[in-house]
């Protein structure tokens, strides 16, 4: 009883102590106007200066008690982050952007600005292969959805740019199997390329190896069936020459540049025989 007559009249004390000054306990900020801080975060972004860009248009985000004014103040501050490089931070706040404004008219522009961020996280094919792949899913998910937007023009290029560094990718992984002579798993990552990224640069020389892997494994009609695609499709092509060498060792591609060499020079002399009647 005691104990809890001491705890009453301390808490009293403490309140009596806190009131002195007019009676107020707390004093809550002053809320910062939202119109004049986008105003300065937009000037600061015309300037390039992104960091104070994505600070000022983040206090405009949480001052605005319009949602769509506080919606466009986030994706302004996550360009701002994207600006500078700021990859992590600004897939963190486009993220956070989708869950919070989902009803938002940039929420296109969101999605789009998230592909672009992964696409520019690509490096070189020998490398890291998560950003390709996190790059190539979410470009699909964006063309799947949005297929008939101006962004999905630009998308559509990347996507190329993309499957080409996957099939670089697996191209350079078979090679690897290949000079260790494990034959199997390069069979497999050359039929990655011709099954998934049939409409890649690699395609060619992927049909080739096969001929060639299964050409020295014995395997000859094997062989012969990766060179009739290789020839269907590409039977002018250097590597089509070189699957064609293979199961033809009388075959002189040396030979073949040089009758192509004097069918151009006849090409030529023709040309300037009609210029001189004309």
């Amino acid at each position: 009883m005691l104990l809890r007559f001491f705890f009453v009249l301390v808490i009293n004390l403490l309140a009596i102590s806190c009131s002195k000054d007019d009676g107020v306990i707390y004093k809550p900020i002053e809320k910062s106007d939202p119109y004049v801080l986008y105003k300065e975060g937009l000037e600061a972004f015309k300037k390039n200066d992104f960091f104070f860009a994505n600070k000022k248009f983040s206090e405009a985000e949480l001052n605005f008690e319009n949602v769509e004014l506080a919606a466009k103040s986030a994706i302004m501050s996550s360009f701002s982050l994207y600006g500078i490089n700021f990859y992590d931070q600004a897939l963190e706040n486009l993220n956070r952007f989708l869950k919070t404004y989902p009803s938002d008219k940039n929420i296109i522009y969101a999605h789009y600005l998230i592909s672009i961020i992964y696409f520019e996280q690509i490096s070189d094919e020998k490398k890291d292969l998560e950003p390709l792949l996190k790059a190539s899913e979410k470009i699909k998910f964006f063309l799947d959805k949005y297929p008939n937007t101006d962004y999905a023009i630009d998308l559509k290029f990347k996507k190329d740019l993309i499957q080409n560094q996957l099939a670089a990718k697996e191209l350079f992984v078979a090679k690897y199997y290949v000079s260790t002579q494990k034959w199997v798993p390069a069979i497999k990552r050359l039929k990655v390329i011709v099954e998934d990224y049939d409409n890649t640069v690699f395609v060619e020389e992927a049909l080739h190896r096969l001929v060639e892997i299964h050409y020295h494994l014995g395997l000859e009609e094997e062989a012969k069936k990766y060179a009739n695609i290789l020839g269907y499709n590409y039977n002018s092509g250097e590597w089509f020459k070189q699957s064609y060498k293979i199961l033809n060792k009388d075959y002189d591609i040396n030979k073949e540049k040089e009758k192509k060499l004097i069918k151009k020079k006849d090409q030529n002399l023709f040309d300037k025989i009609i210029e001189m009647i004309r």
